[in-house]
Order: structure tokens, then sequence, then C-alpha cells
């Protein structure tokens, strides 16, 4: 046992250097068909627990998924595969170990004897995990759904199970282990060398003896003829799970591992839906996720994790999904490549309002880290996001066009933007909402003009950027704004500025009146950009005493007094 704590001691090190952009800690896992990855071709359903795992984790750990068909610990060391992973392993890293379901086999290639061969192989894939300073997790096989009582007397016999209670397919209520003294070769080994152990079996035999005999099908293979592709003429799989099945008994044992091994529970995440494109969540597409999200939901709020990839699809957020947490794991992208210009279904153009990548109607929207793209790129107006709700919050997140990118739509909404980044040339953040960037960094690819805010007269403090850092590509020049509606409202605070800002910083866009109704300031500007002689004259400067109304949780505190940094603890 000291041994193992030493090496646990060694990867929450390693997890904390993550932090600190070194190599992230790889879960490897081994075993068998129940843990591996699935093809996902013509819809298939079947998936492996493993494949569901890297739908638990923050993007601080990797899932390396080694799991394959057919094998068992012998097969899977004399095919070459634990040589592969070995190969591959590092310090501080960790395996998952679960094999049998195969190793009961009778057949020469696989077969191994509980307490002896199966026992020799699970003692060497710890032992080497240990040599090379990772820490093996040792877990038993799941169960296997079956509600027949064995040929065997003495559970034949069992006095729980009535005549009455077996259906016409010879299924009673209760659930029979099948897998025998191949359950505790993993705890034995586990406690000999004193590694982690999960007993995946009892934790899954619960979970479905809980559900019953009905309902558990649920979980597994039970598919009805001509009602899938991928399997036209049905099927009835006790053994493996499908894409229900599997992200439950992910999330069990998910659990289960980091109450085993504590250094992993700061990364372990549970969330309502998973949006993969690889197969490994609920859905393939964001917007299967956000019309699953129950309507106006208003005690619980469904989170949602898009997980890495490019999602080129319409994301439209309706009004009744309210209370929704997306959160994007590194390289998730909503895309698309709309713009103004193109030509709908009935030869109209799209228009700026219908070529947006994602459209957020419903309130209470939080998102983070995920990126908002419209790739069209200089045909004219083209937004990668339309925020139309009230109290939406952005945090982490990336938002690339080149025109219009960033439309904040709706009249007395409140938006909040916190360590964000925004990029475009002319216009890319415009619109009638109020909307406070904190410690974002705005990025002008193109000369033209930062932003356009259409503030309704009396109608909120409309842009507040506090602390943000304005950057360019060589050579583009760009004013910090103009006003795409005369009563138009921006400030810009402790901002740094880039040489690439025009010296006389705002533009009137022709509109004469716009130079006395239009409010634009700064306050505190460094940087080669900051020239605040050179201001236009109608430009405003505001002093100390002018800032407490600039207060990011007194511009959008509105009449429910709505603070996003205290609800989302986002504070420093």
């Amino acid at each position: 046992m000291k041994k193992y704590l030493l090496f646990a001691l060694a990867a929450l090190l390693v997890l904390a250097a993550a932090d600190d952009g070194k190599r992230k800690p790889v879960i490897f896992m081994i075993g068998d068909s129940t843990m591996a990855n699935k093809s996902i071709r013509d819809g298939a359903p079947e998936r492996g627990w493993g494949m569901m795992l890297p739908g638990f984790f923050t993007g601080d750990i990797i899932v390396d998924n080694h799991a394959v068909n057919g094998r068992s610990s012998k097969s899977f060391i004399d095919e070459g595969r634990w040589d592969a992973v070995l190969k591959k392993m590092k310090e501080g890293d960790y395996v998952v170990i679960q094999f049998g379901h195969n190793d009961e086999k009778p057949k020469e290639d696989r077969h191994t004897e509980p307490g002896s061969t199966f026992d020799a192989n699970l003692r060497r894939f710890c032992q080497e995990t240990l040599e090379r300073g990772a820490t093996p997790i040792l877990m038993n096989a799941i169960v296997r759904r079956n509600f027949k009582a064995p040929a065997d007397s003495l559970v034949a016999t069992d006095s729980r199970q009535k005549p009455s209670d077996v259906d016409e397919s010879g299924e009673g209520l209760i659930l029979y282990d099948t897998h025998g003294a191949y359950l505790d070769s993993p705890r034995n080994v586990a406690k000999e060398l004193g590694v982690p152990f999960v007993d995946a079996n009892r934790i899954t035999h619960e979970l479905v003896q809980g559900l019953g005999r009905d309902e558990s099908k649920k979980l597994f293979m039970h598919v009805e003829p001509k009602t899938n592709w991928a399997v036209p003429e049905g099927r009835i799989d006790n053994t493996h799970l499908n894409v229900y099945g599997g992200r439950v008994v992910a999330g069990l044992l998910v659990d289960a591992m980091a109450e085993s091994v504590p250094a992993l529970a700061p990364f372990v995440r549970h969330y309502d839906f998973v949006v993969a494109k690889d197969g490994s969540g609920d859905f393939f597409t964001l917007q299967e996720a956000i019309n699953a999200v129950p309507d106006f939901s208003k005690n619980h709020r469904t989170t949602i994790l898009l997980r890495a990839g490019d999602y080129d699809e319409k994301v439209t957020v309706p009004p009744s999904k309210i209370n929704v947490s997306l959160i994007g794991q590194e390289g998730a992208v909503v895309t698309g490549s709309d713009y103004a210009a193109k030509k709908n279904t009935f030869g109209d153009d799209c228009s700026t309002s219908g070529s947006a990548s994602c459209y957020l109607w419903a309130p209470d929207f939080y998102c983070e880290g995920v990126t908002f793209r419209n790739s069209a790129g200089p045909v004219g107006q083209a937004v990668a996001c339309f925020v139309g709700a009230d109290r939406v919050v952005f945090n982490r997140c990336r938002f690339l066009g080149f025109q219009d990118t960033l439309y904040n739509w709706a009249r007395r909404s409140r938006q909040y933007f916190r360590d964000c980044y925004v990029e475009g040339s002319v216009d890319f953040i415009f619109g009638w909402s109020t909307a406070v960037f904190d410690r974002c960094t705005i990025h002008s690819v193109a000369d033209g003009y930062l932003t356009a805010p259409s503030t309704d007269k009396g109608d909120g403090a409309g842009y507040v950027f506090h602390d943000c850092n304005l950057t360019a590509a060589e050579g583009v020049k760009a004013y910090l704004g103009r006003p795409w509606r005369e009563y138009a409202r921006a400030a810009f605070i402790r901002c740094r500025m880039g040489a690439h800002i025009r010296p006389e910083g705002w533009h009137n866009w022709g509109k004469k009146e716009a130079e006395k109704r239009a409010f634009f300031a700064e306050y505190g500007s460094t940087g080669s950009g900051a020239n605040d002689k050179a201001r236009v004259k109608w430009a405003h400067r505001l002093r100390e005493k002018d800032l407490k109304e600039y207060d990011t949780r007194q511009v959008l505190a509105g009449n429910d007094g709505w603070d996003p940094i205290a609800l989302f603890g986002l504070g420093e």
C-alpha cells in the first residue's frame, strides 16, 4: 500500500503540472468489447463504456482507449497490444484494466484460469505500469444481463426465484452472476500489490438488478427489427451496451475510479448530455442536444458538453430552452458559412440576421470554452453568433468572422463576456444590447471598426470594455467604433490598444447628429494606440469618479439584480 501511495502522490504532482501547460496525464484503457470503442457507421448503436468515458473528464485528462472486441488478458498480451501501450505510457499516467469476459472462453488463444494464469496476467499489467511511474486501476468484468437461472442445481433452485415470476422467455426477476471466480482475481491482485480496485461487477449488478428485468433492457443491445440501419434484423444482446447504457455505466465507474484514486476526482464532470461527432456522447449534433432540453426548466440547469470537432450546423436555442450551460472541450467549434447576400431557399438574400451560425434566444444561457465561427470570409455581413436573449454569459469563448462577427441583437438584453476572443474587421461587435467585455482580446483582421452599437435612447450602457487587449494583423488600421444608431454608447476602460487604433479613435458614420447624441468614451487607455490628445473632439474622457457607473455588476444588474460574476463563480 505504501508503494501505491507514493505513486498516487506522483500522479497528483503530474496533474498539477498539467495546469502549467505541460503534458496532460493519459488514462489508458485495456480490456474487451464491453469497454472498447465501436463503429458508428449507419448509426450503429453499440458502445463500450470506455468509449463514453472522455465525456466525464475535463480537458485536463486524455483518455486513450485500447480495449478491443474479443480480447482476453492473454490475447491482449500475445498480440502485442500491451507492448504498444507500454511504449506510450509516461510517469503520472493511469491504466484501467478490465478483462474476464473472454478469459472465461475455452478457446486456447484466449482462455486463462482464475487464481493462476489470469492472475499472472493482471499482475504483469500492474507491475509494468508501476515500473513506469503510472497508476494501475484494476476492475472486474461488468455484469451480463442474465435473469435466467443457470443450470447449476444449487443456483437453479434459488428460493428467491419463484416459478410465477418467470416469463415466456424464461427470465425471472433475479439477476444471476455468470463470471464466477474471474470476478475475484482483480480484487485479489489489487490487494496483493496495493493498487486501486473498482468492483465494476457489483456496481453494474446493482444497476441492472435495481432497474429490473424489463427496464434493464434499455441499457443493452436490445434492438427491434427494422428500426436501425446498422442492425436491420434486430438484436438481443445481454452483454454489450447501447449508447444510453454506455453513458450510464461510464458515469458510475468514473465516480468509483475517482473514489479509488482521489487524484482524479477534481477532473471528473457529469453532464446531462454529451455531444460528440465520434459517437462518444448522447448525440452527434448540438441541435439534437438542445432539442432534448426540457422546456422552461426553472428548477434544473441543463448541462451540455460539446466535445472537440467542427459542428457545421445552424444551431438555434429557442426561448423555451432556458437555463442551459454549454461547455466546450478544447477544439469544440460551432461553425457555418452563410452570409447576408447568399440566396436562401426562395432566392432572397439571407440578410445579416439570417447569416448566423448560432442563434441564442433563451435567457440564462451560460457558455464556456466554445468557438463560434462564420467562415464565409470577406463577402459582407456574416454573423458567427446572434444573441437575442437576456442574461447570457460567455466565458473563455471565441468568436471568429470577418464582418459583423458578434451580433448583440436584443434590446434590453444583458450579456457578459469574460476572457473571450473576438475577431473581425468591420463592425464586428454590433447591436442594441448592453454587453460587458472583461479581459477580452479584440482582434482586427482587416481595416474597419471594432464596434457599431445601436443603443436605444436611455437604454443601458451599450458596450463596456474592461481591461481588454486590442490587437490586429500587420498593417491593419481600425476605429474603436462608429454609431449604428445616433444614441450609440461604448466605453473602453483600462484597455491596452495596439498601434492599429487610429489616432482619432471614433468615426461618426457620416451622421453629424450622432456627434451630439452618441456617447463614446475612454479611461486609462494604454499602448501605442492610446492617443488621448488626438481623439475626435466629441469623444468623452471618463474620470475616476465616473467609473462606478461602469462597474460590471452595476451595468448588468437591471431590475432583477443579475450578477453573473457571483452566479457562475467568475471572480478573480
